[in-house]
């Protein structure tokens, strides 16, 4: 899939680095795409995760608009600001230019520090963006009045949330990804796989085989998702709007891939 990644940086427009995005659910290896097809291609690469609003900023998100921003992930929840700025940095980088990325610590639930930041030296081939609900489409109205999880049932019981998620969705991330050359989307094959993919993902940070992940993170990952549900099985249904899909299945192998 690299190679397929390389394709599209090719014919991206000849006057800027192409704007490319990948997309798929968590853990369907849409980071590890994107990195790889970076370093063989001598693109830059950001992902939506590096840009989270930082924990004072949801905290406040949390008082003002819904309790459930506080939790990051979810449209609403990044600075798409902050990333846009980063990629108009790299449209314009010179040879010569450093370009700061920031970062996110996930076990603290807030933003690195500037001087942890990683830089891009010179100008990219290409901006590879690899974020798990880009070129989402918001759904039908009538539909969110009806909860899909737990998490809606119990902390969402009025829609106040899933409809503020929504019209963002429409609103500001809609507007970020038109701007992009091209989308290329990692379908999973249901979204029944995603908390299995979850959780290799996180035995693979505790370094323990996913079998020996403790059943209380388990758990707490199981919870988690939930927070992704909607949207995500939006885009499994079709509600996406990409340029390439390539399937996968549940162990993450990809299908036919276009020419």
């Amino acid at each position: 899939m690299v190679a397929l990644v390389g394709r599209m940086i090719e014919g991206g427009p000849p006057d800027r680095p192409p704007l490319i995005g990948v997309v798929g659910a968590q853990g369907s290896g849409k980071t590890t795409l994107a990195r790889a097809a970076a370093e063989a291609f001598g693109a830059a690469q950001i992902s939506i995760d590096d840009v989270y609003l930082t924990r004072g900023e949801r905290e406040a998100m949390a008082r003002e608009v819904h309790p459930l921003f506080l939790t990051r992930g979810p449209p609403g929840t990044h600075d798409l600001d902050l990333l846009q700025s980063l990629i108009d940095r790299l449209s314009h980088a010179a040879e010569a230019s450093e370009t700061l990325i920031p970062g996110f610590d996930k076990r603290g639930d807030d933003r690195e520090p500037r001087d942890r930041w990683r830089r891009h030296v010179g100008r990219p081939s290409a901006i590879l963006i690899d974020a798990w609900c880009l070129g989402a489409e918001p759904e039908d109205q009538a539909a969110l009045a009806w909860p899909i999880n737990a998490l809606e049932r119990e902390r969402d019981a009025d829609g106040g949330w899933r409809r503020e998620v929504d019209r963002r969705l429409a609103a500001d991330y809609r507007a970020f990804s038109d701007r992009f050359d091209a989308i290329l989307f990692l379908k999973a094959p249901a979204f029944d796989v995603v908390l299995g993919w979850r959780c290799q993902q996180e035995a693979d940070l505790l370094g323990v085989a996913p079998d020996r992940l403790p059943p209380g993170e388990r758990e707490r990952l199981a919870g988690f998702i939930q927070f992704f549900e909607r949207v995500t099985r939006r885009m499994l249904a079709g509600g996406i709007r990409a340029d390439v899909t390539v399937e996968l299945d549940r162990n993450r192998r990809p299908g036919s891939i276009p020419a």
